[in-house]
């Protein structure tokens, strides 16, 4: 017997549940059981439903009629081709992802640098004022929002015209020609400022993340840079960000899988109506009116599986550009 077949021998009596002790094998069924309730979760609230997604996608499916659904084939996927929202919906999510990605990312890492500052005081209360944000649901902020950005007596308003800006704009900011930062058909990209800063308002999350990646940067790797005179712009440029490149990488492929699914907030402050002009027809709201406002589950399901293929590919683009930005202090050049 050559050694191939003597480790293939032996890998099958290792992993064979025939050739396993009482011990073992009671250990396994311990393990298993212990797993049960997440498996069975798994197996009915996601795999199954994935698999039937699938199988509506190739199908005409509503849901009030579930019984006369009937077999298109590729039907539906032909459908995406003239779907004139659904391009409209894509141009919408992307340009709006342009925008706000980099102005969230950028403003979590900022904030991250300056509550570990050594100069800060007070840091665990600023650092429990910028997280507080995120434990309100999601769906009460945004009405909160609404009340905040409301353009006869919102507070955002109201600022804008104590300090003067309106008048130098040369803008009656609560009139009825004023700011309205959710339908204003004369500055439809008003709404997506809005959108940003309430996105600004719930960057708790990043910013502790980011918080915590940077205190995990060696001091030693500082120490050095300042015996060499090296400024803190350098140091920041240098040492920290790509010391904590795979937590930014972390935070950037999570938020863009986030705005893919970008929804909560504008079906809640303009109703899914892609009012202004088009500026709020996002991808999942197209999808949500298809599928469950117009009860056509089976195109519903079709946008779905387009949106994970899309999601998926720019996932996998985004760990095609990781080797080239993104530093592990475990690899070694080779």
């Amino acid at each position: 017997m050559d050694m191939v077949s003597a480790i293939s021998e032996a890998r099958e009596q290792r992993f064979s549940w025939k050739n396993w002790s009482p011990a073992r094998r009671r250990e396994a069924m311990y393990g298993l059981i212990f797993i049960s309730p997440w498996l069975i979760g798994f197996l009915i609230f996601t795999l199954f439903p994935m698999i039937a997604s699938v199988v509506f996608s190739f199908m005409r499916f509503e849901l009030a009629n579930p019984d006369e659904a009937t077999f298109i084939g590729f039907d539906n996927w032909i459908r995406l081709f003239r779907d004139d929202t659904l391009l409209l919906s894509l141009q919408v999510t992307f340009a709006f992802a342009v925008i706000t990605l980099p102005i969230g990312m950028i403003s979590a890492f900022l904030l991250a640098v300056l509550l570990n500052s050594e100069h800060l005081m007070g840091k665990n209360l600023f650092r429990t004022l910028f997280y507080a944000p995120t434990m309100i649901p999601l769906i009460a902020a945004t009405l909160i929002w609404a009340q905040v950005l409301n353009p006869s007596d919102g507070w955002v308003n109201r600022l804008i015209e104590s300090v003067g800006v309106g008048q130098l704009m040369g803008i009656d900011v609560r009139g009825v020609e004023g700011l309205r930062w959710l339908n204003d058909p004369n500055r439809p990209n008003l709404v997506w400022i809005a959108y940003t800063f309430i996105g600004l308002w719930g960057i708790g999350n990043g910013v502790l993340i980011n918080l915590s990646a940077l205190q995990g940067v060696p001091t030693e790797l500082y120490d050095a840079a300042r015996v060499d005179g090296a400024s803190w712009l350098r140091r920041l440029w240098s040492i920290t960000i790509p010391m904590i490149s795979p937590v930014i990488f972390y935070n950037l492929v999570l938020s863009v899988i986030g705005l893919m699914q970008y929804f909560i907030v504008p079906w809640v402050l303009n109703g899914g109506s892609g009012d202004p002009e088009g500026r709020t027809m996002f991808y999942m709201i197209h999808f949500f009116k298809q599928g469950f406002v117009f009860q056509n589950m089976g195109y519903g399901a079709t946008l779905a599986w387009l949106m994970f293929i899309i999601a998926l590919g720019i996932t996998v683009a985004l760990f095609g550009t990781a080797r080239y930005w993104v530093f592990y202090s475990g690899e070694l050049d080779t």
